[in-house]
């Protein structure tokens, strides 16, 4: 089995913006996390973190390069393959939580399971797990408006993780929230990750955050570096 969820070698990805100026977001960019991985993903404001996260997650296309998950090629696939590829295989996470504010907490997790073919009740059970895992169980049948914004954004977690992805992306997940939520939010994100064993590649400015994750990669000049590495393991006698 191979042991990556995501890799991505040599990806470009160049903006035209009018006539003649082009302007080069990612340029040889290469980045592999495997599974059961936390890495957080650092860069300055304009750097092309969130293109990164989109080509990663099958939502853009790069100019070139190769985009693989769980080992599997991604480059070339119909709209239609990575779309599916998308819905299974990828969970999103972004700055502010997008739930659908006309369905309550339960029906934004169940939602996507519906149209990944999941039976409604076993939808329903598992959207109730997941609420329950992140605290927020008693909060089933409020609809959004009615949440704090860290209620939310749990809720969004859950939502991210109802297909059973193997590769979970997030873009700045805690960075509306005040310190304190922020703190317990990335805290319950955490424990997600830990208890499901998937990868993840999360986007932050936040350096007490990141520190807190297995690897710290840096996006700068349209190419990622290491800042931490992974602990070594330690040694079977």
């Amino acid at each position: 089995m191979n042991d990556y969820a995501l890799e991505l070698a040599g990806i470009e990805k160049v903006y035209k913006r009018g006539l003649p100026g082009e302007v080069a977001v990612l340029r040889g960019a290469t980045l592999e996390v495997r599974r059961g991985e936390v890495v957080a993903l650092v860069a300055p404001s304009g750097a092309g973190k969130s293109t990164l996260l989109h080509i990663a997650g099958l939502l853009d296309t790069p100019d070139a390069g190769s985009v693989a998950l769980t080992g599997r090629n991604m480059v070339g696939l119909s709209d239609r393959d990575r779309t599916l590829a998308r819905r299974g295989d990828v969970g999103f996470i972004y700055q502010f939580h997008h739930l659908l504010p006309e369905f309550t907490a339960l029906e934004n997790v169940v939602i996507p399971q519906l149209a990944n073919g999941v039976a409604p009740a076993m939808a329903e059970t598992r959207a109730h797990d997941l609420l329950a895992r992140v605290g927020v169980a008693d909060r089933a049948s409020h609809r959004p408006a009615a949440l704090s914004g860290g209620e939310q954004q749990r809720v969004a977690f859950c939502r991210a993780l109802a297909n059973g992805p193997k590769l979970l992306l997030a873009d700045e997940p805690t960075g509306n929230l005040d310190p304190e939520t922020s703190d317990q939010v990335f805290g319950t994100l955490m424990s997600l990750v830990r208890e499901t064993g998937l990868a993840a590649l999360i986007a932050t400015h936040n350096l007490d955050l990141a520190a807190r994750m297995d690897r710290i990669v840096r996006l700068d000049q349209g190419r990622v570096t290491e800042i931490k590495a992974a602990a070594p393991k330690p040694v079977q006698g």
